[in-house]
């Protein structure tokens, strides 16, 4: 019954993730055009998809998001049997809550990864399958600062730049749950022993 406690953690953080997506998918223009101030200029759901992972990074190569998506599929199998064999040694609770939302952000974005490539028809156009090559919808947009970058700074020199990415609720479970094990890692691990 223990580890029952933090799935369901998981289980909701999937729920309100897809339920999120799918409004935005359904109800919201992409792009700028269908942009919606929440509080003032700063906090914003604009509409995006995203094609790689983290920053919209890819892996340059025709089957990159296919190995991507393969990636994600076994990290979330692994994190799933961590939170179980964690929970079974009962270790600290804080810990158990992070792990069970890094699993819920992590299958968040395996759901769009895997299937909406299909069920949203958002496969981008060159690839060999729309499974396994759907693309993550992201919405939340925190506009703290854009601007160009000095060309002599690397990668980003020269180029018009958001300081903050557009997310998710399953990137902000992911980094609520990473952070917060980063934090608390020495109570987490010395009351677990």
């Amino acid at each position: 019954m223990k580890p029952l406690r933090y799935f369901l953690l998981t289980l909701g953080i999937i729920i309100i993730d897809q339920v999120v997506k799918l409004l935005v998918h359904f109800n919201m223009a992409m792009g700028s055009a269908g942009e919606i101030s929440v509080f003032g200029n700063w906090f914003k759901l604009h509409y995006i998809l995203n094609r790689g992972m983290a920053f919209g990074l890819r892996f340059g190569f025709e089957y990159g998001k296919l190995s991507l998506t393969i990636f994600r599929l076994l990290a979330m199998i692994v994190i799933g049997y961590i939170l179980y064999y964690l929970s079974k040694k009962n270790y600290h609770a804080g810990l158990l809550w992070s792990v069970a939302a890094i699993l819920g952000g992590a299958i968040g974005n395996l759901i769009d990864s895997i299937f909406y490539g299909v069920l949203l028809d958002n496969a981008p156009y060159d690839v060999i399958t729309p499974w396994f090559h759907g693309q993550v919808i992201d919405m939340i947009y925190l506009d703290f600062w854009e601007g160009y970058v000095a060309d002599w700074i690397p990668f980003w020199g020269g180029k018009k730049v958001a300081l903050w990415p557009i997310f998710n609720i399953a990137d902000v479970a992911i980094f609520i749950g990473v952070f917060t094990i980063l934090i608390f890692q020495k109570r987490f691990i010395a009351r677990s022993k």
